[in-house]
């Protein structure tokens, strides 16, 4: 197991399931972090690359490969561990077991297991999946009859469901770069969505909504806008419609957090833009480059806009980092 960020790390096991570098590998899974044995899915070898993020007290695995079974066995409930695991197909066919009951999931479905019984889920050429494990008192907190809802496929809501694979995914993404503030609100985040897909009381569903699912929403597209900030192109609309909004919803998603879609963009390409003025690299680089680079098309709004943000210009803010810039 190599530790690449406190709350984040990755480990592999390509090759035969004994040896000292197959035990290491799976008492470093059993002990180190998801109380699991592990042995191939096939035949006595295994393929398997799994990703780890650890958010405050929510745990996401992205297990890659053709061959692991990951398992709960009886010697390993001892530790008394009782969380609750949100198993994600998202590709092929994704065989879980509970105890003596199989619950075949296929891509885009879902299933609410738990840690307290004997277990397992497997990896194959043909199947992926993720899964999301949640502390059992948490996730009773926001959805009180999740357990009546063990060992079955869940996929009624498929939006609902998408939203928490991309938020999912966003966290194992950016889960190692956030403070233990931004772990907990991220994990909060995790859990209200997956109450809401499982099931919340009729009182709590405005809040867990208001709460978590509309953070999630909003931070997704967010995440969305920052990868197309280059794309002078990037609307309202067109964002609106990638995520499977209206641009009322969006609009409204923005109005909830004191800003609007068009201050956003604009913040984000500005912040940008003066990064990329004050890194090395752009010693030598045109301003109106710079410009362009981070979706600006009119240059003259560009250094209006930039000057009123950080009170100087951009060619003022490139050459205090001591670069020969040059002005557009």
């Amino acid at each position: 197991m190599q530790a690449q960020l406190p709350n984040r790390f990755s480990i592999s096991h390509h090759g035969l399931a004994r040896g000292r570098a197959y035990e290491a590998w799976r008492e470093g899974i059993c002990r180190g972090f998801c109380r699991l044995d592990v042995g191939p899915a096939g035949d006595d070898r295994i393929d398997c690359d799994n990703e780890f993020v650890l958010l405050h007290s929510v745990a996401i695995a992205t297990p890659r490969g053709n061959s692991a079974r990951f398992a709960r066995t009886r010697p390993l409930l001892d530790d008394g561990c009782d969380d609750l695991v949100l198993i994600s197909a998202t590709r092929g066919n994704v065989r879980v077991t509970q105890q003596s009951k199989t619950i075949d999931l296929t891509a885009g479905q879902m299933c609410l297991t738990e840690m307290n019984v004997v277990g397992a889920v497997d990896l194959n050429p043909t199947a992926g999946f993720t899964t999301t494990r949640f502390p059992r008192s948490l996730l009773l907190q926001v959805a009180p009859s999740a357990e009546t809802q063990l060992a079955r496929p869940l996929g009624r809501d498929r939006a609902l469901s998408l939203m928490i694979e991309r938020y999912a995914a966003l966290c194992t993404e950016i889960g190692g770069d956030l403070d233990m503030h931004g772990q907990k609100a991220a994990a909060q985040h995790l859990v209200d969505l997956a109450g809401h897909f499982i099931g919340t009381n009729g009182d709590d569903k405005a809040l867990v909504w208001q709460r978590g699912v509309s953070a999630a929403r909003l931070n997704l597209l967010k995440a969305d806008i920052l990868k197309h900030l280059d794309d002078t192109d990037l609307t309202l609309e067109t964002v609106a419609r990638a995520n499977g909004l209206s641009e009322r919803q969006v609009q409204r998603m923005f109005a909830a957090a004191d800003t609007t879609f068009s201050e956003f963009v604009v913040e984000q390409r500005l912040l940008l833009a003066r990064r990329l003025l004050l890194h090395e690299s752009a010693r030598r680089r045109k301003i109106s480059d710079i410009a362009f680079t981070v979706g600006f098309n009119d240059l003259s709004y560009f250094h209006r806009t930039f000057k009123k943000r950080f009170g100087v210009t951009p060619s003022v803010m490139q050459m205090e980092f001591g670069a020969d810039g040059a002005e557009a």
